[in-house]
């Protein structure tokens, strides 16, 4: 089992801009939120180059900043997400892309029936710092 996305202990990188930022300078962040149930499933990164083939495409492309290359979100589970629509926040230095899935869900981990979740399967218990699995 892998603690870091299994376990209860809270272990935040906040660290983690600033590795993003010295990798790949030319990256904003990009919300994915589910159209339809409005939930967040994802936060990722995109640069112009990703956000240009996701509009032409209308189909979920990031940039994989551990890679440092474009990241079309499941092409090779066959779990894509059709975008249907893009904000852009006040500052113009973050996305909300609305998608739909077209198969399955967004997180590399599956819960114990082997389904993938959303990335937002753990809920911070307020007093104790734990962490609670809300798909196990």
């Amino acid at each position: 089992m892998n603690l870091l996305e299994e376990g209860t202990t809270l272990t935040l990188d906040f660290g983690k801009l600033a590795k993003v930022a010295a990798r790949c300078p030319d990256v904003i962040p990009v919300a994915v939120q589910h159209a339809d149930t409005h939930e967040l499933i994802l936060v990722a990164y995109t640069n112009e180059k990703a956000m240009r083939q996701t509009f032409a495409t209308r189909t979920l492309v990031l940039w994989s900043t551990s890679r440092n290359e474009l990241w079309e979100k499941g092409k090779s589970s066959g779990e894509t997400f059709e975008v249907l629509e893009a904000r852009v926040n006040c500052e113009q230095n973050s996305l909300l892309y609305l998608v739909r899935p077209r198969r399955g869900a967004i997180c590399h981990t599956k819960n114990a029936r082997g389904e993938p979740r959303n990335c937002y399967y753990r809920r911070i218990n307020l007093d104790t710092l734990a962490l609670e699995n809300l798909d196990p």
